[in-house]
């Protein structure tokens, strides 16, 4: 025997839905422009510090951030992306060696693994190392190009022999940049690697002011 259907007179009787007219504020031409070059300014804002840091860098990226700084530094933008991918190139290291008041030498490197703890302590020296690197030219530059980015790096430098000879009471202290080869896989099959190439940054100590001179 066949079964009549039943359904819910709510729905056979129901009228047709009729879509809901939007109620919201509309979006003025005006107001989209405005919104649209807000959007595309913030872009640039992400993608520009990574292209232009750090060191070394094109110089069309360094030139269309100039621009872009006082807001990439009031957003906390400023990320290095590019330092760790998609070519990190070689590591650096600061290696030191003091002279003690009784003639005795003491030395180690910034940062130091085995001291540099927690690990957020040895990612800032890291970093100040790397810093570092990125405005010393190679020890067989022209004689002109070291002497003009001198400059540059020499004020880092003499802060982080203050540093140290306050931390180990030494009486001077000889600094060195250290580029730690960074091989080829080619070069990791076969099991070759290049020396570690270091540039002296001078001995710094001392003087009757506060701060450390060379």
């Amino acid at each position: 025997m066949d079964v009549p259907v039943v359904r819910p007179l709510a729905f056979v009787n129901a009228p047709p839905s009729s879509p809901v007219a939007a109620t919201g504020p509309r979006w003025t031409r005006i107001g989209r422009a405005a919104a649209t070059v807000a959007i595309l300014l913030y872009l640039a804002l992400v993608i520009a510090p990574p292209l232009a840091g750090p060191a070394p860098s094109s110089a069309l990226a360094t030139r269309l951030i100039q621009p872009l700084r006082p807001l990439v530094g009031a957003l906390y933008l400023g990320h290095g992306y590019r330092f760790f991918a998609p070519d990190p190139g070689p590591g650096h290291a600061i290696r030191w060696v003091m002279r003690m008041p009784d003639g005795t030498t003491r030395s180690g490197s910034l940062p130091d693994p085995t001291v540099d703890r927690p690990r957020l302590l040895y990612h800032r020296r890291f970093m100040i190392a790397e810093k570092i690197a990125g405005l010393v030219p190679a020890a067989d530059a022209p004689a002109d190009v070291r002497r003009e980015s001198k400059p540059q790096w020499q004020p880092l430098v003499m802060g982080v022999a203050g540093q140290l000879l306050r931390r180990h009471g030494g009486v001077e202290v000889e600094l060195s940049m250290v580029e730690f080869d960074l091989p080829a896989p080619e070069d990791v099959i076969a099991g070759r690697s290049a020396a570690d190439i270091e540039t002296p940054l001078g001995i710094y100590a001392f003087a009757s002011s506060a701060e450390p001179n060379r």
